[in-house]
């Protein structure tokens, strides 16, 4: 995986420094507005802008790519990401910060857009799968690593919002600097939601419902430990633990689900999961009734951390167990087809998470995201119990669990190893033969 990562250090570095941007002014402005005493209605709305501009930019780059190039966008939209956080800074006010989350969710689906349709023009039949899992979990260490700087400096101060601006402008750098010719962008088709649900049911139920869970997770997880009156610090560990423990329960819950049936798994991890969000309920109200007996952490708020820690290592698969059990249905050459529908389904979930959310703990108070998440996971465990009564096991020994990150795109689904197979770019070797020989090498690679 070293020599597949060096090669492309730039993409890596570049995006990694947008996801350690974007994880510190998400949660910088969740916790922001319960300082600025917005509700947590007007919260959850201006979040949601975030997976507005997310969805308009996953269906408007692609186009925007093949007109102007690789670099030019990413160089465009990393910029906006940049004014975007200026913008919060000097305007703190919930219009505004619609505004900005709305430019946020544009900027970065289409870096995610241009670096997964990068990387998988790099990718062979043997490397893919590497390139695969170092993209992961480049993504998610810099989104930890960026709710870790919230203790940089006071929420109040600008300065965090400047430092914002400063990682996703030295995101720029290596791509800019890159000696290597950016690729032909590849237009990817998608299934569409009718056929996608008549394929799979419960992929399709189970991913709406997990665009709905992830975005009210991260959205509002720091509102809810501001308003539970967390120390910074203790917000932004009780982040980086839930992050990284999303990571860390993807490889045994994926060696699960290609043993058994794959449906049991995914009824088994999200009424789990429903099971942790209710504990996170009881022992959060039991931090939050000691909080005032000591300055040091307490027994029930370290329990706390412990449950919603396993609660997010559990919930986070649920993308990619979705994609497996969805492709489970579909023929090997449309896995990637399937993949984007799922992330089509996913995206209109996200943008109704925070703000249904919102509305649950404007009603239960901050007990309300997980009395939201615990109502979503049992959507999903009873549709699958619904299901496997009224569908066999399906056996597809061309699907696979695959971990990847919620956000990917069709582009980046390409760098599963279980999808159709990939032309293998010619070596320069074989280019210089043929350009000795006078043969095209782009009419001879057609």
């Amino acid at each position: 995986m070293q020599k597949e990562v060096t090669k492309s250090w730039a993409l890596f570095i570049g995006i990694g420094t947008i996801m350690i941007a974007h994880g510190l002014q998400m949660q910088l402005m969740g916790i922001r507005s319960v300082v600025e005493n917005f509700s947590v209605i007007t919260t959850g709305i201006f979040m949601s802008g975030y997976f507005m501009g997310y969805f308009l930019g996953s269906n408007t780059t692609p186009k925007l790519v093949q007109k102007v190039g690789h670099i030019r966008v990413f160089a465009a939209f990393a910029s906006l990401a940049s004014l975007s956080a200026l913008l919060a800074a000097v305007y703190v006010n919930p219009v505004m910060w619609t505004l900005s989350r709305f430019i946020t969710g544009i900027s970065l689906v289409s870096c995610y857009i241009v670096t997964e349709s990068w990387l998988n023009d790099r990718a062979t039949n043997k490397n893919r799968g590497q390139l695969l899992s170092a993209y992961m979990i480049i993504l998610y260490s810099g989104l930890g690593i960026g709710m870790l700087l919230l203790n940089i400096s006071d929420p109040t101060n600008y300065e965090p919002f400047i430092l914002v601006s400063v990682l996703l402008s030295l995101a720029l750098v290596p791509i800019l600097l890159t000696k290597r010719s950016a690729p032909k962008f590849k237009k990817i088709g998608t299934i569409s939601v009718k056929e996608l649900y008549e394929i799979s049911p419960l992929g399709t139920v189970s991913s709406f419902c997990t665009g709905l869970i992830h975005s009210a997770f991260f959205s509002l997880m720091a509102v809810y430990a501001t308003k539970a009156n967390f120390t910074l610090f203790e917000t932004s560990i009780l982040l980086f633990i839930a992050t990284m423990a999303g990571v860390a329960f993807q490889g045994p819950i994926g060696y699960f689900s290609d043993k058994l049936d794959r449906r049991k798994v995914i009824v088994a991890v999200t009424l789990l999961s429903a099971f942790f969000s209710f504990l996170s309920i009881i022992f959060g109200s039991q931090s939050l009734e000691n909080m005032y007996l000591s300055t040091e952490l307490s027994i029930s708020k370290i329990l706390f951390f412990i449950v919603v820690g396993l609660y997010a290592g559990l919930c986070l698969p649920l993308f990619s167990l979705n994609l497996a059990h969805t492709n489970d249905f579909v023929p090997k050459e449309k896995f990637v087809a399937a993949g984007g529908g799922l992330q089509f389904i996913f995206g209109i979930g996200a943008i109704s998470g925070p703000i249904v959310c919102s509305l649950f703990m404007n009603w239960f108070d901050i007990n309300g995201l997980f009395i939201f998440l615990i109502i979503s996971h049992i959507i999903i465990g009873i549709f699958g119990i619904y299901r496997m009564k009224i569908r066999a096991v399906a056996e597809n020994p061309d699907s696979t669990f695959t971990p990847v990150p919620a956000t990917i795109t069709p582009a980046g689904l390409e760098l599963d190893p279980t999808a159709e197979y990939i032309e293998e770019p010619y070596t320069e070797k074989v280019k210089k033969m043929l350009d000795r020989k006078g043969v095209r090498y782009e009419k001879e690679k057609k």
